[in-house]
């Protein structure tokens, strides 16, 4: 399969840029083309511009990172104030855009997903709270978003998965292990 992997972390020895590298090393050693995105060492800019808005509905924007390419889609991030980090989600504004991600209805409607070949995405992320905060009280505000609000409108039958690395402020090297060992299997599991 080909996959991106998009990596959203200002600091290149990160846990988040410890983890894409799993995540690639993992997905490389199934056989698959993995392409990184790396978003702060790229300098992408998260601004949608004025001109863009302007023509949201009037012509289709540019794929700017072969998304209707892709059978796979990773992100790894850490999680700030239970959501996506600004550059992640000006990414998501400048790549799942009209022409590219999906369609707008003519008359209004509902928007027609434009990524059928997009087989499985696979979400990795970073967050300093215990997992029953995400749980309980925040009902996973990333996950519900990714997964609902953007990957299934545009991809419909793409599978989601997510993991979720808790007190990641404070984890030991033991517990790091064995999180990139859940990303072996994930990746093995969704990415057939």
């Amino acid at each position: 399969m080909k996959i991106l992997l998009v990596l959203c972390h200002p600091l290149p020895d990160s846990l988040n840029a410890r983890l894409a590298k799993c995540c690639q090393s993992a997905l490389q050693d199934q056989g698959h083309e993995v392409v990184v995105h790396d978003l702060y060492a790229q300098g992408f800019d998260p601004r949608l511009t004025r001109e863009e808005r302007g023509q949201y509905y009037d012509r289709p924007f540019e794929d700017r990172i072969n998304l209707q390419e892709a059978q796979g889609l990773v992100l790894v991030f850490p999680t700030w104030w239970f959501g996506l980090p600004a550059m992640l989600k000006g990414w998501v504004d400048r790549c799942f855009a009209p022409g590219v991600a999906y369609d707008h209805h003519p008359t209004g409607g509902p928007m027609s997903p434009r990524l059928d070949q997009l087989k499985s995405v696979m979400v990795v992320t970073t967050l300093g709270s215990p997992g029953w905060i995400d749980h309980l009280i925040m009902r996973r505000p990333v996950r519900r978003i990714l997964k609902w609000g953007v990957i299934k409108p545009c991809a419909r039958h793409a599978r989601f998965a997510m993991l979720s690395l808790y007190r990641a402020e404070t984890v030991a090297p033991a517990r790091i292990a064995r999180f990139e060992a859940k990303i072996n299997r994930l990746t093995a599991k969704i990415f057939q």
